[in-house]
């Protein structure tokens, strides 16, 4: 297998825990070092990492042995420390969004190819048994011929429970950019890419208040839309229908639902990797539970990234760059739409990711995967 991918963390929030309890000890990687800009985030996670050492934000990209930049930082600095860790020649696999503006996204894999290094981004929730599972049903004509779908998330908004749910509201936030990757994404895997747009979006408050934490009580200013729907049309011709919002308080549809010709599937909350896949025949009685079929059991967060360090360009990443940016168009598409009241074509065209088979947890955590 030779020597272990060598990784540079840099940004340790919430979400960075979720990360290193996958990729610590993976025998494909070893994080060599974190970063955070508060040096006290760094200490405390490099004490909890064999062999990591804590730096600044430049000392880590400096480092030679470094192949590859894990960037978990708030949205807004997505593209800075992306970009430099290119400029470092450094392959970067990036927290979703790819990047706050489209225009951002598309300078990242502009300059990785200049640079010859590669880009990977989450999420990786698609990767798991939930969503692959429906796709391999999708595939093997289960529903026939995909006609629709239609996903929906609807939360009172991350405030009540957030300590600093700040980027949740500013630029580069909101319920499509923060959520909307994981529906998104479910949708071109499911459905494959997306041609265009039709959007509408609105905002019910304009401030919230931090319901948790030292800062309690605290209110904050809101400055998107906090409700955005759509219609997303497929180059297959099927048609989804998107609802994200921050504003309602719950729902009772199906996170993901498919309709075919001949059947319709219910697939499991993308932002989680496992799941039911329910399955409603033409002329059934009832639906019934498929059996785990595809995709990587027992997955966590950073299972793109070894994915990614595995592909070792024999293949695409399934949780490519190259799909986050169509990701990324497509929702600032939906956006775009909402503010210009009019259907917006896509400038991204990408193949659909190249499928998981059923991959044991055992097989993944241990063995060079598919």
């Amino acid at each position: 297998m030779g020597d272990p991918h060598r990784v540079g963390v840099v940004g340790l929030g919430v979400i960075s825990r979720a990360y290193l309890e996958t990729l610590v000890g993976h025998p494909a990687l070893n994080v060599v070092a974190v970063a955070d800009l508060d040096p006290s985030r760094s200490a405390e996670a490099a004490a909890g990492i064999p062999g990591a050492e804590a730096l600044s934000v430049e000392r880590l990209l400096a480092r030679p042995d470094v192949r590859t930049v894990l960037n978990l930082t708030v949205p807004s600095a997505h593209a800075e420390i992306s970009l430099a860790a290119i400029d470092a020649g450094k392959n970067v696999y990036v927290e979703k969004p790819l990047a706050v503006t489209f225009e951002d996204g598309r300078s990242i894999l502009d300059r990785a190819a200049s640079a010859g290094v590669r880009v990977g981004c989450a999420p990786d929730t698609v990767l798991g048994t939930g969503t692959q599972t429906a796709r391999a049903a999708i595939d093997g004509g289960l529903i026939g011929r995909p006609l629709a779908a239609s996903a929906v998330m609807v939360t009172p908004g991350h405030e009540r429970w957030h300590p600093q749910p700040d980027f949740y509201y500013a630029p580069g936030g909101g319920p499509l950019l923060d959520m909307g990757p994981y529906y998104v994404s479910a949708l071109v895997h499911l459905l494959g890419p997306v041609r265009a747009v039709v959007g509408a979006a609105s905002r019910l408050r304009t401030e919230r208040v931090v319901g948790s934490g030292p800062r309690a009580g605290q209110r904050i200013p809101v400055t998107v839309d906090s409700h955005v729907t759509g219609v997303i049309e497929h180059v297959s011709g099927a048609l989804s229908t998107i609802t994200t919002s921050f504003d309602g308080v719950t729902t009772t549809a199906a996170p993901i639902e498919v309709q075919g010709e001949s059947g319709t599937l219910a697939v499991p909350d993308p932002n989680h990797f496992d799941g039911e896949v329910r399955l409603f025949p033409l002329g059934g009685s009832g639906w019934r539970t498929l059996p785990a079929g595809a995709g990587y059991a027992g997955a966590s967060r950073g299972i793109g990234l070894i994915d990614l360090v595995r592909a070792d360009h024999r293949r695409p990443a399934r949780a490519g760059g190259e799909v986050a940016l169509h990701v990324l168009d497509t929702m600032t598409a939906l956006l775009r739409s909402a503010a210009e009241e009019r259907r917006v074509e896509l400038s991204t065209v990408v193949e659909r990711p190249v499928p998981v088979p059923l991959t044991r947890a055992e097989d993944w955590r241990a063995h060079p995967g598919q």
